[in-house]
């Protein structure tokens, strides 16, 4: 969420409280530790595969945005700059208009004071965020089907309300790591 990013952790914060703020860290370093070790024991040629990501835009500075965010304790990001050190190549993911016009959308309902006024901003967000939503899985099965060699492996880290696997060519295997109990 990028700049946002501080503010949604306030409001959670301010909400929910400290320790569910906490339970809430935990939970996702756990998904992601699960989902890093079955990667990990997956037989892939790394020097063969691209990494996709969620909210990663195409716009060649791919690299470095995976290694600030990396290096601000995302694990996400960190398990990216593993799979990179292993011989993966990153692969900018998304169209950066319709990045930019989901963080404005989120931005405005973050700053947003009064509940009429958030109520009004969700509702908003709720009628063209279903719309924006397919337009981005749209975007990033045709960058994965345009950019993806045969012979090669994908490795999309995605997030659960997208269906970017139900608009992959037929002959993408997909395998979902996450989630899943061991």
């Amino acid at each position: 969420m990028g700049s946002v990013s501080e503010e949604v952790k306030k409001e959670y914060l301010s909400k929910y409280g400290k320790s569910k703020w906490l339970k809430h860290l935990d939970l996702i370093s756990n998904l992601w530790e699960t989902i890093r070790k079955r990667l990990l024991k997956m037989p892939v040629d790394y020097s063969k595969t691209r990494l996709y990501q969620d909210g990663l835009p195409v716009c060649g500075k791919e690299f470095e945005i995976v290694k600030e965010l990396a290096g601000m304790g995302s694990k996400n990001h960190i398990l990216l700059m593993e799979l990179v050190d292993m011989g993966a190549t990153l692969m900018g993911t998304e169209d950066s208009g319709l990045l930019l016009q989901e963080h404005k959308m989120i931005k405005e309902i973050v700053g947003t004071r009064g509940k009429n006024q958030v109520k009004e901003k969700l509702e908003e967000y709720r009628k063209h965020s279903d719309d924006l939503l397919v337009r981005r899985d749209d975007f990033i099965a045709k960058r994965i089907s345009e950019t993806l060699q045969d012979g090669e492996t994908g490795i999309l880290f995605i997030g659960a309300l997208h269906k970017v696997d139900k608009r992959l060519p037929r002959g993408i295997k997909v395998v979902h790591l996450g989630a899943v109990k061991e």
